[in-house]
């Protein structure tokens, strides 16, 4: 049997991240993907590990020759999953999970319909706010951009299977453990704790 494909996303600073790694980590049979990107490492980082680093001519190299199931151009970077090694995944039975930008998100959508998405999404956008400060990672300027972004990407919520209010990463990570062990493919759209997801989209709509 084919593995399923997982897609999460969510504003930068929402927990997606964490919350894919401690899924993986916890839950058998699930591969989490490495993407391709441009920009530089963060401290810590490792090639081939967290992502594959490129160059902006190798990925567009790459980009040209189609061997991205989904590419995007985000906060200045490109970043793209590499079809064939999703494609060999998949074929040996392992789930994939990509931890992708909604942008992404969408090209996966149209190329594989039954694919589980997922958009994560932080309390409100003043947390947000604070745990993009408080993480110490970017310049003012930067969190203002992300912080922009985040509006565009909370919008697109109706767009995914689920969603899920990153509050506590332990409750959320139990509530993402119950999606991915009950997902069916015909699912609709967000229904899990409909008011406060109107709630938290609501503090993105302020700000506009």
């Amino acid at each position: 049997m084919a593995g399923r494909l997982i897609v999460m996303s969510g504003p930068s600073g929402a927990g997606k991240t964490s919350l894919g790694r401690a899924l993986v980590e916890q839950v058998g049979g699930i591969r989490f993907s490495v993407s391709h990107t441009t920009r530089q490492p963060r401290p810590g980082e490792r090639d081939g590990v967290e992502y594959f680093f490129v160059n902006e001519r190798e990925f567009r190299g790459m980009a040209a020759r189609g061997r991205f199931l989904e590419h995007a151009r985000v906060h200045g970077h490109y970043y793209g999953t590499a079809r064939e090694w999703v494609r060999d995944c998949l074929d040996s039975g392992q789930d994939v999970l990509l931890d992708i930008d909604v942008q992404g998100a969408r090209q996966i959508m149209g190329e594989v319909p039954d694919a589980l998405t997922i958009l994560i999404l932080p309390p409100s956008r003043r947390e947000l706010e604070r745990r993009l400060t408080d993480r110490g990672q970017d310049r003012l300027a930067v969190i203002r951009r992300r912080m922009e972004h985040a509006v565009e990407e909370v919008a697109a919520y109706k767009q995914y299977r689920y969603a899920i209010i990153n509050d506590s990463l332990e409750d959320a990570l139990l509530e993402l453990k119950s999606v991915v062990d009950s997902h069916e493919s015909d699912s609709g759209g967000p229904v899990r704790n409909a008011r406060r997801i109107r709630e938290v989209i609501g503090t993105f709509k302020e700000a506009r």
